[in-house]
């Protein structure tokens, strides 16, 4: 699969896997390399150890893999670099990469490799070629760069501009541009959400680097060839501009939290505002915050048990405050036997996210009618809230 003129992708497509550190991946993952045939035989980025073969196998089409001279490493994250002790291996090449991925490759692997250490504004010329290097620390490691080939605008992102979906089709258009985008704000959501200031520094960046790229060559997912559209998608997503949408997120031991969670739901519901519904236990994570990274209003509801929330609430809230999504209005609501807690819990976390946090509800034991009344009139609250406060 040709990227450029004689640059070639040379990744794996991993199906069955449905994981990637608790972020569910519905449609698998795809771990991207691209080989460059110039001059110097080059390749950028790995791929997963159990693949390495394959990829080898890919780059002997085009190219005796002894004759790589440059592995561009953008990041280390084991995903793209656990394969590469093979490759050195057979090819003994020079390891491009930042200081900090030199560090922590040697950790990794106790690598004696060839180094060189770039910064950004660096390049390497391998032939027809130049390469240039822009160090991009936090999106999402320490380590991460993203390589720039100069002659065919041919960005090579990293993990930026990805998207969690394995897929025969290469490219944006191939997939479809928006079914690509929907990928690409689930990856967003539970991957860059929590350093979206630092994607927000992106075009700056860019126009530092005088990089205009053309291409987009993320290292999972699919290639744009339409990089203004994820352009436009990141810059949104960071500013954390929201839709007229409310989400309701709830667990329940014996269905009273449901009752309310579905009161709550109707108010919205009944004002005109878009209103998804999730249970932490029967929906992924992963499709939760990507709802919630573009909600106006997130109401949060649990059980109490030994004086807190109940657990697999509070492994979502977890998971939720490293994301940390912004420009929100939380509503928390419980319900509780002998003490209360779950309430408190939630708050904490919405105060913390720095929500504009609105009085919510609680309930001893089973809601009562009236109390359902009042659930449903505090979504109707939240419903004219969402629709008279919007910002995106």
């Amino acid at each position: 699969m040709e990227v450029g003129n004689r640059v070639y992708w040379v990744g794996i497509l991993d199906f069955p896997e449905r994981d990637f550190h608790n972020f569910t991946t519905h449609r698998g993952i795809t771990y991207n390399s691209y080989l460059i045939l110039d001059e110097h035989v080059t390749v950028i980025d790995g791929v997963k150890h159990k693949y390495a073969r394959d990829q080898l196998r890919k780059i002997s089409k085009y190219v005796d893999p002894k004759k790589i001279e440059y592995v561009i490493v953008n990041h280390i994250e084991p995903d793209h670099s656990s394969g590469l002790p093979d490759l050195a291996k057979i090819a003994n090449p020079t390891f491009v990469c930042t200081k900090k991925a030199k560090e922590g490759l040697e950790k990794y692997y106790n690598a004696d490799w060839n180094f060189k250490v770039v910064r950004s504004g660096d390049e390497l010329k391998i032939g027809e070629n130049t390469l240039r290097f822009i160090e991009t620390p936090m999106l999402h490691w320490p380590d991460s760069m993203m390589t720039y080939m100069v002659e065919q605008q041919i960005l090579f992102s990293m993990d930026a501009f990805g998207q969690h979906i394995a897929s025969e089709e290469r490219f944006d258009e191939d997939l479809g541009v928006e079914e690509a985008l929907k990928w690409a704000k689930v990856y967003y959501a539970n991957i860059l959400m929590p350093y979206s200031n630092l994607v927000l520094r992106i075009p700056k960046i860019f126009e530092k680097f005088d990089v205009k790229p053309k291409i987009i060559a993320p290292s999972h997912g699919i290639i744009w060839k339409n990089p203004e559209r994820i352009l436009r998608a990141y810059e949104k997503w960071a500013k954390f501009e929201v839709e007229k949408k409310a989400v309701v997120i709830y667990d329940t031991m014996w269905h009273s939290t449901e009752r309310i969670a579905f009161a709550i739901a109707d108010g919205i519901a009944s004002t005109g505002v878009k209103t998804l519904v999730f249970n932490v236990r029967k929906d992924t994570w992963a499709d939760i915050v990507t709802e919630v990274l573009d909600a106006k209003a997130v109401c949060i509801g649990a059980p109490t048990m030994h004086n807190h929330v109940f657990p697999p609430m509070a492994g979502f809230l977890t998971y939720l405050k490293g994301l940390r999504p912004k420009n929100k209005i939380g509503i928390a609501f419980c319900s509780y036997g002998w003490g209360s807690g779950a309430y408190e819990d939630i708050v904490e976390v919405m105060e913390g996210l720095g929500w504009e946090v609105v009085e919510g509800l609680q309930v001893q034991f089973r809601p009562s009618e009236s109390e359902l009344k009042k659930a449903f009139e505090l979504g109707v609250k939240v419903g004219e809230m969402v629709g008279g406060g919007l910002n995106g």
